[in-house]
């Protein structure tokens, strides 16, 4: 069958290396957006629950909702909150990311008829990655805010652009000094408010900078962008199928659509049961991706199709039902990424739920 295996001994395992690089009092928040990364919100936020993390964050609302259905009662920030789902925000006790005076305004309305008092947000300022934010001269427009809101301001942070270039960095060190100039009066006047800047690979390459708290999302499943940093981490899923047919080809035989294939001798291709439907996309034919039968690599031939992909056995001793690896603790996700031009976060987040998730606590 095919299945993304989590092993969630090595989410703890990632957990326990960021910890050791923060100080005690430094707070955890969780990124479990895009489905934790496209390996399974529910099992890997329970687990980091589990673990102590206190906060989890979410891209949007209806995936804090989703973890509210499944019973997780941890707070929750969302990042990117809409305002058009700002009751449902409020119903199901998220935590909104606030970027803008306007946003700031709507989101406080809602909550004075709502007659909340103190509802905590979170305050997200632009310094640099030009994504969204509140512009640092709004820094003045907040602290007229501060006597008349019903909002409490539980953090206030803002995003590396390049957290992972090496040391001297320029632009990221800008980024620092802007946000210590925004801290400043902001401390002030929200003396209860935390403050963090750290992604992942800010924890590994700025933990000078960490702040109050740190937002750790792909760390926390294996990978940080970096070689020296990847190998002190556990990467928590693994992709595997099994061939579940072997066609004979003679010279010149054609495989797969558009014949985009054609044997250079007789031989044997294999079929798998996953294709760009399930998130292998199609760059990854022609050869330029393989996978790895009996420990032996298997070129990805001709054209990746929606719900099958076809390989080339005819080195192999194989036949239907054995074992086919994609990534694993032993072959890197990160290599494999690298064959398509691309990166663990898209080759994650892409995998379709039509994959079962396999659980290895």
């Amino acid at each position: 069958m095919t299945a993304l295996d989590l092993h969630l001994t090595h989410l703890a395992h990632n957990l326990s290396v960021i910890r050791a690089k923060l100080k005690v009092d430094t707070r955890i928040i969780g990124v479990v957006k895009a489905n934790a990364y496209g390996q399974g919100v529910v099992p890997i936020a329970k687990k980091l629950v589990d673990e102590g993390v206190t906060y989890l964050a979410v891209a949007y609302v209806s995936e804090g909702i989703e973890l509210r259905a499944a019973g997780i009662r941890c707070r929750i920030m969302v990042f990117y909150p809409q305002p058009e789902n700002f009751s449902a925000l409020l119903h199901h006790c998220l935590e909104p990311a606030l970027y803008s005076p306007s946003v700031w305004t709507q989101f406080s309305k809602i909550v004075q008829q709502n007659h909340i008092p103190d509802y905590p947000v979170h305050v997200k300022f632009n310094t640099g990655l030009n994504r969204i934010g509140f512009a640092p001269e709004d820094v003045n427009w907040l602290l007229e805010q501060q006597q008349n809101t019903s909002l409490e301001i539980v953090s206030i942070y803002s995003h590396l652009a390049a957290s992972e270039e090496s040391k001297p960095h320029s632009p990221t060190r800008l980024q620092w000094k802007q946000f210590e100039k925004i801290k400043a009066p902001l401390a002030a006047a929200y003396p209860k408010a935390w403050f963090h800047l750290l992604n992942t690979s800010g924890v590994f390459n700025y933990p000078e900078w960490q702040m109050d708290a740190v937002r750790v999302g792909i760390g926390l499943y294996g990978y940080a962008n970096h070689p020296e940093w990847d190998c002190q981490l556990k990467s928590v899923a693994a992709l595997r199928a099994t061939i579940i047919q072997i066609h004979p080809l003679e010279k010149g035989d054609f495989v797969g659509y558009n014949h985009a294939w054609q044997a250079p001798k007789k031989g044997l291709v294999a079929c798998l049961p996953i294709g760009h439907a399930d998130g292998i996309g199609r760059q990854f034919g022609h050869g330029k991706g393989s996978v790895w039968i009996h420990g032996q690599q298997a070129p990805i031939v001709g054209n990746v199709c929606m719900d099958m992909l076809m390989v080339d056995v005819t080195h192999i001793d194989c036949q239907p039902g054995d074992p086919v690896i994609f990534f694993n603790a032993d072959h890197s996700l990160i290599e494999w990424a690298q064959t398509a031009n691309t990166i663990p976060y898209e080759l994650l987040t892409g995998l379709s739920n039509r994959i079962p998730r396999q659980i290895h606590s």
